[in-house]
């Protein structure tokens, strides 16, 4: 990184006669970090420490800077190791710099960006590293706690044929006989700290939550009892509340597509165990457990959940009405029965008249018109494994991890087929990649092609829907990706007729309600409108401790508006000529030519 006007020290400065800068790093709280170069041309790193920016707890009863004096007193293959250290004067300023051999490598946290998790026998390995450091500091005569172990504070050293982990970041670094009174949780990581360091609490246990935490956080993706602490408009007081909160619920273990056994997985809740006398007694005894050479006895179903990252729910036609349970809607359930449902249930007899297997299905329409309990009942109907996901279940903090989620999602429903996957909302997974705004979706948008693409050879099939199909990548709505497009209008007046029908079954009303009135003045209303009109029926009637009457039914109507415009509709009757026309070009191109 290029020196600026904002560094205390410029390039080629020259420290004490020994230390010449060559590039500036980065800037902390109290210190700044420097590239530099020794006498002897080689490459080191400098911390120049600001005095006037220390803590309290980062100095110790003689006024030595702890971190210093810690590191100048250990060694270890597992810690970075420390060179040299001085005060020197600038610009009239105190500070003191401290010289480490430079690491040749990356973070944890610099790697997971790019790869998101870690196979488990890399993840074993680092953590194995770390915690024969961590052992060392626990065992000195005078032991050490770090008080930082996170993925930004374990290096990779890249320099030897096998990476090695090295422990740095030792600013929060102490004593374990220090007084608690002095202890600073200022720039910590929320995620990574043991539930008793919120109260200023440490021993080495707390330690060994961290590298638990590191262990789950390197494997899944994500610290254990994440929470996005971002939705919270709250001071820091209150999102450790917030994070402590959190812990009380059951550790999960998302499916990640690791290959980690249920013995691992209890070595590392043991690690992140909330009472510290809980957790393994030492750095070592955690080691042993890693190695399967202690086993650690917890009973996995009362103390964490694998957990799928998206929600299956088996429903077996048996146990479930299907289309018997939508009322009207005649035409386009004869229409999926005959192309789609038939067709998954009957493949062989299709295949005779040269017909192939639907791939996926779009529901597109306005809102509140019944697409998503019309996708659930076609799944009941074909009685195929269901799963329905909503754009925030493949949502991700982390750069390419909606791709990873994507392709998970696929791997499950493969092997749950048959399987019914049900995107919602799916203009927001596949958005046009002709908008420049989308750009930065296109990685997204091609992972859900490339899976989308022929997914009925592995016995899924995709049904999406939406209220803006316009806004939807062309390259979807094609045949092998998307066969079938399907417009759901909003009811008609027979349908109309048998929702108020449906929806007022078994409440108290009064004889000879005029359905047909109703269904006449509710024209152009969507089914959630006319949920919403016989609840206000109902709780008026409640109210009123009287049966619900057509007059109340009626007056409600008078006194309501249909949630979609006139232009609305008229809108959806333009999108739907519109798609029906370039679905059909589209099929009759891909019938010659290459794609």
């Amino acid at each position: 990184m290029e020196l600026s006007q904002n560094c205390v020290l410029q390039k080629d400065y020259l420290i004490d006669n020994k230390y010449k800068i060559t590039f500036f790093l980065k800037k902390g709280s109290y210190a700044e970090s420097y590239q530099v170069r020794d006498i002897n041309n080689k490459i080191k790193f400098l911390k120049l420490i600001d005095y006037s920016k220390l803590n309290d707890s980062q100095i110790d009863e003689e006024g030595a800077i702890l971190e210093i004096k810690i590191l100048k007193n250990i060694s270890h293959p597992n810690i970075v190791k420390y060179v040299d250290s001085n005060e020197i004067i600038i610009n009239n300023k105190k500070y003191a710099y401290l010289v480490l051999d430079f690491i040749s490598g990356e973070t944890i946290a610099d790697k997971m960006k790019r790869e998101l998790i870690f196979s488990v026998f890399a993840a074993k390995q680092i953590i194995l590293g770390v915690l024969n450091g961590i052992n060392y500091l626990h065992t000195l005569p005078n032991p050490i706690i770090h008080d930082n172990v996170t993925n930004l504070n374990i290096m990779l050293d890249l320099s030897t044929e096998i990476p090695t982990p090295k422990i740095v970041g030792f600013g929060y670094t102490r004593f374990l006989h220090q007084s608690i009174r002095k202890f600073n949780k200022k720039g910590l990581n929320p995620f990574y700290m043991a539930p008793e360091t919120f109260k200023g609490l440490y021993s080495q246990q707390s330690d060994i939550y961290s590298v638990g935490a590191l262990f789950y956080h390197m494997l899944f993706g994500l610290p254990p009892w994440f929470v996005d602490i971002s939705r919270y408009n709250v001071n820091i007081n209150e999102i450790e509340e917030i994070i402590l909160n959190e812990r009380n619920r059951p550790l999960k273990f998302p499916n990640m597509g690791t290959s980690i056994d249920d013995q691992m997985l209890k070595v590392i809740h043991k690690a992140l165990q909330i009472e510290p006398e809980n957790r393994f007694k030492s750095a070592q005894e955690f080691i042993l457990a890693i190695e399967g050479k202690i086993e650690v006895n917890i009973d996995p179903s009362r103390v964490f959940q694998r957990r799928s990252v998206i929600r299956l729910q088996r429903k077996p036609r048996v146990q479930s009405k299907g289309f018997d349970a939508i009322v009207g809607m005649e035409e386009l359930k004869k229409t999926v029965k005959l192309d789609v449902i038939d067709a998954l249930n009957e493949p062989q007899k299709y295949a005779e008249y040269g017909l192939s297997i639907p791939n996926g299905m779009l529901l597109y329409g306005p809102p509140g018109c019944g697409k998503t309990f019309f996708a659930e009942k076609i799944a009941e109907e074909i009685g195929f494994n269901f799963i329905r996901v909503n754009p925030a279940d493949l949502a991700s903090i982390y750069i390419h991890g909606t791709q990873k989620k994507i392709a998970e999602l696929f791997r499950e429903a493969k092997e749950k087929a048959p399987c019914v996957i049900f995107f919602d909302e799916v203009d927001a997974l596949i958005p046009s990649r002709d908008d420049k705004i989308n750009h930065s979706f296109a990685s997204e948008v091609n992972e859900f092609l490339v899976h989308l693409s022929n997914a009925s050879e592995d016995g899924i099939f995709v049904i999406c829907a939406t209220n803006q199909p316009e806004k939807i990548d062309k390259a979807a709505l094609r045949t092998g990706r998307i066969d079938k497009i399907i417009y759901v209008p909003p009811p008609d007046f027979n349908l109309r007729k048998q929702l108020f029908k449906m929806y007022l079954e078994n409440r108290p009303t009064e004889l000879g309600l005029e359905f047909d009135t109703f269904a006449e003045l509710t024209e152009n209303y969507v089914s959630s409108d006319i949920k919403f009109i016989c609840d206000e029926a109902a709780r008026m009637a409640l109210k009123n401790n009287t049966r619900i009457a057509s007059e109340t039914i009626i007056n409600i109507i008078q006194k309501s508006k249909p949630s979609v415009t006139l232009s609305e509709l008229k809108r959806y009757e333009n999108i739907k000529k519109k798609m029906e026309c370039d679905f059909e070009a589209e099929n009759k191109r891909k019938r010659i030519g290459f794609i």
